[in-house]
């Protein structure tokens, strides 16, 4: 069994920051990508950022140069440092890992529960 668990969701005022973290636990062989979605009321869900094991990131055109994806391999967490947030950032945000788990090493994505991110001005 793999979980993801995320943390750090909650308010903030226009411009200010929030941290997410999520960490991977379980029967783990390697975790190759790991990512953060988001998902507002009546959309879907879309991408935030991903960072793979190298360190590689990948953000979306609307949270580039205010959010940075960051992982730690040693304790199997990603984080998302979101600044200068905006109204329009409030979602539910999942966390995703594209993990190979034991005994099997057969490839899975794997989602966190969801943590709600409001923004208000």
């Amino acid at each position: 069994q793999v979980q993801l668990v995320e943390s750090g969701g909650g308010l903030a005022q226009t411009g200010g920051s929030l941290r997410l973290s999520c960490a991977a636990s379980g029967s783990i062989f390697s975790i190759n990508a790991m990512g953060w979605y988001r998902q507002a009321p009546g959309k879907q869900r879309e991408l935030v950022a991903t960072i793979i094991g190298g360190g590689s990131t990948n953000y979306a055109d609307s949270v580039k140069g205010r959010f940075t994806i960051s992982r730690d391999n040693a304790k199997n967490t990603v984080y998302l440092q979101m600044n200068s947030l905006k109204p329009e950032d409030t979602s539910v945000y999942y966390c995703n890992a594209d993990i190979n788990a034991m005994p099997s090493r057969i490839r899975y994505m794997y989602w966190g529960q969801g943590t709600q991110v409001t923004v208000f001005s």
